[in-house]
């Protein structure tokens, strides 16, 4: 993969595909490869160009040492569309890639076009700020759990029941799980970070659309409907039978309701402004 500098850093990143530019921002923890599993080739046979790209944390991109700030991972971002001269471009990002794209429309609409935001929120509520400091006390003491511990760990929290009642797909997805390992501490601290944004995000003004997994533990429904919610030309999709990872898990649902959006928003149709869509199975 190539390298671009912005912001102080090296980002690895990959171009394919002709067309509009789509810009695919990846969640914490995860190679930005993930997108070609699934998304990247749907969109390029749909018409797009696609980049996809490694946050900083993310090796083979920069990985400095410490906490990294939301702000940094803003810039880095900008700075991508900026060097490859994509803006405005749409943009679609996963959890902590989601609220990277919805900050970006609020602080930089002139380099988005829309954006899709998949398992986003705009602030944590009781359970997940338990969770999240339950995670940093377990890593603050030093304890190491076994790789086929936090194998299972990771399953029960990123993946629906369906996926987890399926023999042969959860041991797959085990194996996955048990070899991938490692996490982004620097990318974690950011979204740590975060505070409540309800307020700030009614100042965006790209189109966007919210898509929730119905069985999602870290980015429930009622946190993305808040989004959905919050911005004022934003319209939900749901999901059913999907986790966290609701892009890898069904991701032709994913992919029609990725492709539907950027269709409409290509300049000559437009999404009435807080449609709420469900998607069945």
């Amino acid at each position: 993969m190539p390298f671009v500098k912005t912001n102080g850093i090296r980002l690895s990143y990959r171009r394919s595909g002709r067309g509009e530019p789509v810009l695919l921002i990846m969640g914490s923890s995860a190679a930005g490869h993930v997108w070609t599993m699934h998304q990247t080739p749907a969109l390029n046979k749909a018409g797009y160009e696609t980049v996809i790209f490694d946050n900083r944390g993310m090796p083979p991109s920069d990985a400095p040492e410490g906490a990294y700030s939301f702000a940094e991972l803003i810039a880095d971002t900008a700075g991508l569309i900026e060097a490859l001269d994509l803006g405005p471009c749409h943009l679609v990002g996963a959890s902590m890639g989601a609220m990277i794209a919805q900050e970006l429309a609020l602080d930089r609409p002139d380099l988005v076009r829309s954006a899709v935001l998949l398992a986003t929120r705009a602030r944590s509520d009781a359970f997940r700020r338990t969770q999240t400091a339950a995670d940093r006390a377990l890593r603050e003491s030093g304890v190491r759990l076994p790789p086929a511990y936090e194998a299972v760990r990771t399953a029960l929290e990123m993946l629906s029941p369906r996926t987890l009642n399926d023999e042969a797909a959860v041991s797959t997805w085990l194996e996955v799980f048990e070899l991938s390992g490692g996490t982004a501490h620097g990318q974690l601290a950011a979204v740590e970070a975060q505070g409540d944004r309800r307020a700030a995000l009614r100042g965006v003004t790209v189109p966007c659309r919210a898509i929730a997994f119905s069985d999602d533990l870290n980015c429930p429904p009622h946190l993305v409907a808040e989004v959905a919610d919050a911005i004022p030309d934003c319209d939900l999709v749901e999901i059913t039978d999907a986790g966290h990872i609701g892009y890898l898990e069904r991701p032709d649902a994913v992919n029609a309701a990725i492709i539907r959006f950027l269709d409409e928003h290509d300049g000559t149709r437009r999404t009435a402004p807080g449609e709420k869509v469900r998607q069945g199975p």
